[in-house]
């Protein structure tokens, strides 16, 4: 079994596009206005509007109240890519900061919410 992707459910397909582009530095693919794809070399991250889920009724997700999940990216460098990214960042959580177990990790949040990782290991 190979994970194939995480997938985020938003009000705002197009924002939240633009917004892991910008961190990923990947263009997302298209393939319906409801739905965005961003490819890395290790997995995908999805981006859907509320209508891909609503025939799920009362048990389908619900945007923005994501309280349990950080989305994580490995980088080469955490300080660079936080500099890289400057003003699109509205909610910075921690700055970069090297962890007790050697990672480095800045930790912000996307424009809806949802906690965002990008870390590095320390070098063996």
């Amino acid at each position: 079994m190979d994970l194939a992707s995480i997938r985020i459910i938003t009000h705002d397909v197009d924002r939240l596009t633009r917004f892991y582009e910008a961190v990923t530095g990947t263009a997302a693919t298209r393939p319906a206005p409801v739905f965005a794809e961003l490819r890395t070399t290790s997995g995908t991250v999805a981006i859907a509007s509320t209508a891909t889920v609503a025939m799920l009724g009362d048990a389908a997700p619900r945007p923005a109240s994501n309280n349990s999940i950080i989305i994580e990216f490995l980088v080469t460098d955490v300080d660079a890519e936080f500099a890289r990214l400057g003003d699109a960042l509205d909610d910075v959580v921690l700055p970069p900061t090297t962890m007790p177990w050697g990672n480095r990790s800045t930790l912000f949040r996307d424009p809806d919410g949802n906690l965002v990782n990008l870390f590095s290991r320390p070098a063996l």
